[in-house]
């Protein structure tokens, strides 16, 4: 196996496990707990996570996690001192949709990519405008 077949075979195991766990967690009742734990962790720690992945702007914050965890295809357009991400696929929101589950965005994607905005810019405005769960897209409005 070659590299890029070793870290896209990463990936998606990583990916499977997480829409496992997004199900499990619903089955037990316990997802909205452990997802809002997660927030207040993550939030509490978004700067020093961007930093771990080599993350020093907002916007990197999408387009490197894309990259590393090849799930949601993020791009970012900037918009002044704005910007919008938007993904139009995305691996674990597929797998968890399939298993008939429970949303898994806030817990496994946009919560840890809005930590690491909000790390770097406390005064970063995070809205959510659709997710690929209940949309056609997965976009994010980033502003101050």
């Amino acid at each position: 196996m070659d590299p890029a077949q070793h870290i896209r075979t990463l990936q998606l195991t990583y990916a499977t496990q997480l829409a496992d766990s997004a199900v499990q967690y619903e089955k037990a009742g316990v997802l909205e707990r452990v997802t809002e734990e997660r927030r207040a962790m993550r939030l509490a720690s978004g700067a020093a996570q961007a930093a771990q992945m080599g993350i020093a702007e907002p916007a990197a914050a999408f387009t490197t996690s894309a990259e590393l965890f090849g799930c949601a295809d993020w791009s970012v357009a900037a918009e002044g001192a704005a910007f919008t991400a938007t993904a139009h696929t995305c691996l674990l929101c597929a797998l968890v949709k399939k298993a008939g589950g429970p949303s898994p965005c806030r817990l496994y994607c946009l919560d840890p990519i809005e930590a690491m905005v909000k790390g770097l810019d406390g005064e970063a405005r995070f809205e959510v405008e659709e997710t690929l769960y209940d949309g056609a897209a997965c976009r994010v409005r980033v502003s101050r």
